[in-house]
């Protein structure tokens, strides 16, 4: 009777090496997190007058005013102003950590490159 599934003979050598990049990979890819992890990023909004700073875990580290756009009569554009930077610095470490893992991914695509399982 036939075998089913694996390869005839056992596991070649190449699965070996498939293995070892596998690995390999994954260290390269904890250690740019963690890289990625001590940057900083800043964006602003309103032409300057509102600048967020944010690390690469994705935590507020500071929030900085301009004494213009201090206008209590309008307490709703201060608001929106910070929400604005403050998503632009988060796009700002996603753009950086998925060009970074891209290119130690190779453009598979994901881990999964791509495979169907």
């Amino acid at each position: 009777m036939a075998k089913r599934g694996g390869f005839p003979g056992g596991m070649p050598g190449n699965m070996t090496n498939l293995m070892k990049q596998a690995q390999k990979m994954q260290k390269q890819m904890e250690e740019t997190t963690k890289e990625l992890e001590t940057k900083e990023y800043t964006a602003s909004a309103g032409g300057g007058a509102v600048a967020v700073t944010i690390s690469g875990k994705k935590e507020i580290i500071s929030v900085k005013l301009s004494e213009e756009v201090v206008d209590p009569g309008d307490i709703e554009m201060l608001e929106d102003l910070i929400v604005a930077a403050t998503n632009e610095a988060l796009r700002q470490v996603e753009e950086a950590s998925g060009a970074a893992m891209s290119k130690l991914t190779g453009g598979l695509g994901g881990l999964g490159g791509g495979f169907p399982f």
